[in-house]
């Protein structure tokens, strides 16, 4: 695919990262599993694209995601996690908390209906959007902004609200290519002149289980390429053993089981964002894309449920949005017909309609001790589904 060509010190960047992926490489017996070739594409501390210095939200970076588009967004979120702190405790910890917009708009609102947190915690990977996160809370809430702390991992225990818009999507995921004649997992390894390509080997150990148990398409003739999120299962089983009370709710792309893993989907959903083109080729300057995979929301309930944690609830982001009052939050914006209502509205429907993001993107509600049922649920849940 023809992408803009990076600048030097980007180039550069990528470089180093592609030779530490080599050595990785090399140390690992010449074969890398590609969850660990994305976890060190994404994550490797001063190299990787969540922990090295490139832009990455918003119109110059690579991507836009819903605190961008509309602090209507966070607004409506914060009415489900009112609920929630009513319920737990008056914290909030937001995972991967992008330029720290939704932060903001989530703190503004709850502080509007004195609910505003006692504090709200930042698990932020990267140093340079956790200052990114800083301005702009120091812009938008100056006076809430002494309540936000920044963690480095997951707290031992936990009583509040969790919050996680876009994050399962990038936690590293196994490729795995069904064929006639069995399973295989595709890896990373090196040609004759050092480059990075494709490679597959047997399928084993807890994937192997993981595809088995799922009962992938098998195709006459070609492949059938997809996914496993077995990083994202196990952080769920993470955060069943540290919530005390209160809920995690989960925002991202992604199907139930029975949607996911359909036989037409033979090329998987795996996906990469650079400058806001979507293109197919993770292996192509590394640190420097965003890559991505859809979620498989019966996996991550499943791990939840199973790990101790209830389910409470689960539907498209359009349906969550309704239940906590986006079009309430819009008519408030002024009167019809104004440039700030027309702005807003149609910021609201990229959010809400099937073919933007409404259905395309999913909320999973997942916690302990909840005995009121969320709001955001109260219509069209979805979680027969899963």
């Amino acid at each position: 695919m023809d992408l803009p060509a990076p600048s030097p010190d980007a180039l550069k960047q990528s470089t180093a990262l592609a030779e530490r992926i080599r050595r990785l490489i090399h140390e690992q017996g010449g074969w890398l599993s590609f969850t660990h070739y994305m976890e060190a594409a994404l994550y490797t501390p001063g190299l990787g694209y969540y922990s090295g210095g490139a832009q990455k939200f918003g119109p110059a970076g690579d991507f836009v995601t819903a605190p961008e588009i509309t602090p209507l967004f966070g607004r409506s979120l914060a009415r489900q996690v009112a609920d929630i702190l009513t319920q737990s405790a008056p914290v909030v910890l937001e995972v991967g908390a992008g330029t720290g917009l939704l932060a903001a708009d989530i703190l503004t609102a709850l502080d509007e209906v004195d609910a505003a947190p006692e504090r709200y915690f930042i698990l932020e990977v990267s140093g340079e959007l956790r200052a990114r996160q800083f301005d702009t809370l120091a812009a938008k809430a100056p006076g809430l902004a002494d309540r936000v702390v920044w963690l480095d991992d997951l707290p031992r225990q936990f009583s509040g609200a969790v919050v996680a818009n876009e994050v399962l999507d990038v936690m590293p995921v196994h490729l795995v290519v069904s064929q006639a004649g069995g399973l295989a997992e595709r890896g990373v390894a090196l040609d004759g002149a050092g480059a990075l390509v494709w490679q597959d080997q047997a399928l084993e150990g807890a994937a192997l289980g993981a595809a088995q148990a799922i009962g992938l398409p098998r195709p006459e003739t070609g492949e059938y390429v997809t996914e496993l999120g077995l990083a994202g299962a196990a952080w769920m089983r993470e955060w069943a053993g540290r919530l005390v009370q209160g809920a995690l709710l989960l925002i991202d792309y992604g199907y139930p089981r029975a949607e996911y893993y359909l036989p037409h989907r033979s090329r998987g959903t795996l996906q990469c964002y650079y400058r806001h083109r979507a293109h197919d080729e993770p292996l192509r300057w590394p640190g420097l894309n965003d890559i991505t995979s859809f979620v498989d929301f019966t996996a991550v309930a499943d791990a939840a449920f199973d790990s101790g944690l209830e389910i409470y609830g689960y539907t498209s982001q359009a349906q969550f949005l309704f239940n906590c009052g986006v079009l309430d939050f819009l008519a408030a914006r002024g009167p019809e017909g104004t440039a700030d209502y027309i702005r807003a509205a149609r910021a609201v429907q990229r959010l809400t309609t099937p073919q933007e993001m409404g259905e395309l993107f999913k909320v999973l509600a997942a916690g302990k001790g909840m005995t009121t049922p969320l709001r955001g649920f109260t219509h069209g849940d979805r979680t027969h589904t899963l």
